[in-house]
């Protein structure tokens, strides 16, 4: 059922939300990585916030993004507007939620093998950057197709955001260890 669910929610007409949900789910799922690892904290600490922040995270925007197309249609159809592209926020919601979860995972994908696979453990926020890289490389070239614009302007967007998150997320991680260190 899952399988089918994913296949219908990423139709052309919801790549939009895919898109949006893969963004977030990746810049705030390594947001918490690095933040974790900017303060020195443990890989365990990553996979408890980072998973934490992948569920909690992707349910509120899928329910945020179904209770925003809900209230636009309703809004449609009181003033009798009808238009080609309603659309489905059962299937909006799906589209995000899965995004977010599918995508975001690939930040911690290093973190979780490290648990299995210890000899990872010593690269395992490098392999995590590289991952993260990969995602936003990804998502830049899905972005580039449903905008219709240059792929590399638009993963070079995507990479530019990422990183300052993620760079704000790791110095705050540092910042706060420091502060809270020496207290």
């Amino acid at each position: 059922m899952i399988p089918m669910i994913i296949k219908r929610s990423f139709e052309k007409k919801y790549l939009e939300e895919f898109v949006y949900g893969a963004i977030d789910g990746t810049v705030t799922t390594f947001a918490v990585v690095a933040g974790v690892m900017g303060a020195s904290l443990s890989s365990v600490i990553v996979l408890i916030l980072g998973f934490a922040n992948l569920f909690a995270d992707a349910f509120s925007m899928a329910i945020s993004n179904y209770l925003a197309i809900k209230s636009e249609n309703d809004l449609m159809a009181k003033h009798k507007h009808r238009h080609e592209h309603i659309k489905n926020p059962r299937k909006t919601a799906i589209a995000t939620f899965f995004s977010f979860v599918i995508i975001g995972f690939i930040p911690l994908i290093s973190f979780v093998l490290a648990v299995f696979i210890p000899s990872l453990r010593a690269n395992q926020f490098s392999y995590s950057i590289a991952l993260t890289a990969l995602a936003f490389i990804i998502i830049g070239i899905a972005k580039a197709r449903v905008t219709e614009r240059n792929i590399f302007k638009s993963v070079f967007e995507i990479i530019l955001i990422g990183g300052a998150a993620a760079i704000i997320a790791f110095v705050v991680g540092f910042f706060l260890r420091n502060l809270i260190g020496n207290a």
